[in-house]
């Protein structure tokens, strides 16, 4: 048993962008510089042009001086700790994202503010404010996402339930209370295949640890339908066995637990540091699909599941995906000799 989906529409898409991780260069082409050396991060609505601007106190930050602007944890502290004007600026910027998703088909919205402050209390009043204004604009339901159980129990609550059921990311062998705050809270939930001490080594080890924490969410009380398992997927770059090593978990998983049970993942982890990573995300999630997998934690924007299940397989481009992402092309030598020959294009 593999493939369970024959549509894309029956593809679950949790959009993944509005996260206090992601960055935009310095004065790159989401980046700008005014006259007087301010910086701020550019938009378009509607075809006009619209601003965040950095606030001074950003500019002291480690990523700021990396040569990075953290736009949603810029957006974010706006929102919930600006003047008006500020606090308009920074929801203006989270609406525009909200929107972009959910034109492009997410069905949930992942929303993390982990990296929004070292300290708790701030990362929990940023999770309270962000859940509450996503609520306020979106049609979709949140996906509240933390590696802290704390903030988790802040998101869930901060949720009124307008728009459905919540996602929970997620429930781990490492943090198995989350079990109890996905019921608490009537969410689903992602599974996460890791286990008490860290990332699993094969397809052996993400079934095993798969296995004993779908059992006890099950003997909670919570659904197969409710569940929706991450195998962890890692860069193809660093290990060409990686692919295998997920696809033939899902098959494991799917085969374990039947087709009630979803399987899903961050399937763009896969093409880090390999160039045209669209095309690499493009068939990768085809071979995950044809594995099992019905879900995704995915930028809509630039990954999409009818465009993946409607691949050209004899392609040449596709074809050296395909040998790469199965474990054909040892440390992507014909992959990236191709990319430099201008075969990719």
């Amino acid at each position: 048993m593999s493939k369970v989906i024959d549509s894309p529409d029956q593809f679950t898409v949790v959009g993944e962008n509005i996260h206090a991780t992601r960055v935009v260069k310095r004065g790159g082409v989401r980046g700008h510089v005014f006259e007087n050396g301010k910086e701020a991060v550019k938009y378009k609505v509607d075809g006009e042009r619209r601003y965040v601007h950095v606030p001074d106190h950003f500019t002291t930050t480690q990523p700021y001086e990396q040569g990075n602007l953290k736009h949603f944890m810029i957006a974010i502290w706006k929102g919930a700790n600006g003047d008006a004007d500020e606090s308009a600026e920074g929801k203006a910027y989270i609406q525009y994202e909200v929107n972009r998703q959910i034109r492009a088909g997410a069905h949930f919205l992942d929303l993390n503010v982990d990296e929004s402050s070292y300290r708790l209390p701030e990362q929990k009043q940023s999770m309270e404010w962000l859940v509450k204004f996503v609520e306020s604009v979106s049609s979709v339901p949140p996906s509240v996402d933390s590696s802290n159980p704390e903030i988790i129990e802040v998101g869930l609550s901060a949720y009124s339930g307008t728009q459905g059921r919540p996602m929970l990311n997620s429930i781990a062998l490492e943090r198995p209370e989350a079990i109890d705050l996905a019921l608490k809270h009537n969410a689903r939930a992602v599974v996460m295949a890791s286990n008490e001490v860290g990332m699993p080594d094969g397809a052996g080890e993400r079934v095993e640890n798969v296995g004993r924490i779908v059992e006890m969410a099950l003997s909670k009380g919570m659904s197969k339908a409710d569940l929706f398992v991450d195998p962890l997927i890692f860069p193809i770059a660093v290990d060409s066995n990686y692919g295998n090593h997920v696809f033939d978990a899902m098959k494991q998983i799917r085969t374990e637990f039947g087709d009630e049970i979803h399987i899903a993942g961050g399937m763009s982890n896969v093409s880090f540091g390999i160039p045209k990573r669209r095309l690499i995300n493009d068939v990768f999630l085809y071979l995950a699909i044809e594995a099992g997998a019905d879900a995704g934690i995915v930028d809509p924007m630039t990954t999409s599941a009818e465009r993946s299940m409607n691949i050209d397989l004899e392609a040449g481009p596709v074809k050296l995906a395909l040998d790469l992402l199965l474990g054909h092309d040892d440390f992507a030598m014909n992959y990236i000799t191709a990319f430099r020959a201008g075969e990719l294009d």
